[in-house]
């Protein structure tokens, strides 16, 4: 799998070759299963991954590799990497989606890159989500993520204002 995506051209054949190893939740199992290999092998690339994983949000419509790649951004977030916050106009994409694994990994990166425009997609989505009937097919709720999402924006936000007094 590494050596396929060294050798492709990421803008012209992404789809097929990266961030396919995404197994979604399902019942007996409430999270994604990812291939450590293929995480690693971005996350070590820092700022290099960026473009190319650009590119897979740009025009990926597949749920799993959305999840994937938006775990990836997290991680690399986590490891250093800088510019994900500029990244923002294209996860905005999804501020409207339905999909509780993307909604939950949108909000994990929105918490930690605390971007303005993010907040209200985030209190958009907490709200269509709690005005929804429950699914009983729902492997997990997505809102534990987006509220604390929110808070960390409000409570970071707040804190900032009470060292300033």
């Amino acid at each position: 799998m590494i050596q396929q995506i060294q050798i492709y051209n990421p803008y012209h054949n992404y789809a097929p070759y990266a961030c396919t190893s995404c197994r979604l939740p399902e019942p007996g199992r409430n999270y994604c299963t990812f291939d450590k290999n293929e995480v690693d092998y971005f996350v070590n690339q820092k700022e290099q991954s960026l473009p190319y994983l650009t590119e897979i949000l740009k025009h990926s419509n597949n749920e799993a590799q959305v999840t994937e790649t938006l775990y990836i951004l997290d991680r690399m977030h986590d490891n250093g990497t800088k510019g994900i916050d500029k990244l923002y106009p294209v996860l905005a994409r999804f501020n409207n989606t339905q999909s509780p694994n993307i909604q939950t990994f949108l909000a994990g990166i929105y918490r930690k890159i605390q971007v303005p425009d993010a907040f209200g997609p985030l209190v958009k989505m907490l709200i269509q989500n709690s005005q929804k009937p429950a699914d009983p097919n729902q492997i997990f709720d997505p809102n534990e993520e987006i509220g604390g999402a929110i808070l960390s924006y409000i409570s970071d936000r707040f804190s900032n204002n009470v060292n300033k007094c």
